[in-house]
């Protein structure tokens, strides 16, 4: 089948991502189910600093956030993105959360995707569908 074509890259900090492998298939797994072609998908892992300059620079936002995705694709069910992930966030929410850094850090990977699948975050009832949609596919998770 070949490699599939999901890239983690880090930008102002050291993080390797745990079995990649893995993780990679899961995203995979997630797009085709959602009838998606995945051509390629980078994800990108820095600093709170790092992500807020993106804010700043793309969005016109001054806030600091836990992940931005960029849409690249210019065919419709096909999956070209980059997403950019704050590990500052991540640390943060798991503590605010009481939860475990990995199983927040996943939740928002698939956030990210289901983004570039075309699921909304904003409003209420965009935000609950948003949501079954990461319990379903964290659940699906091998590992």
């Amino acid at each position: 089948m070949g490699q599939i074509p999901i890239n983690f890259f880090t930008e102002d900090i050291s993080f390797n991502i745990k079995q990649r492998g893995l993780v990679r298939t899961w995203i995979r797994n997630t797009i085709i189910a959602e009838n998606h072609r995945l051509r390629l998908l980078n994800f990108i892992f820095c600093s709170d600093a790092y992500l807020l300059s993106i804010n700043q620079q793309y969005l016109n936002h001054d806030t600091y956030t836990d992940i931005i995705t960029f849409d690249n694709s210019d065919i419709k069910q096909e999956i070209v993105g980059d997403i950019f992930i704050s590990l500052d966030r991540i640390r943060e929410n798991a503590k605010e959360l009481n939860i475990n850094e990995i199983d927040e850090l996943h939740r928002v990977m698939i956030h990210g995707t289901l983004h570039l699948l075309g699921y909304p975050d904003k409003g209420k009832s965009a935000k609950a569908l948003m949501t079954e949609k990461e319990d379903l596919y964290l659940s699906k998770r091998a590992f």
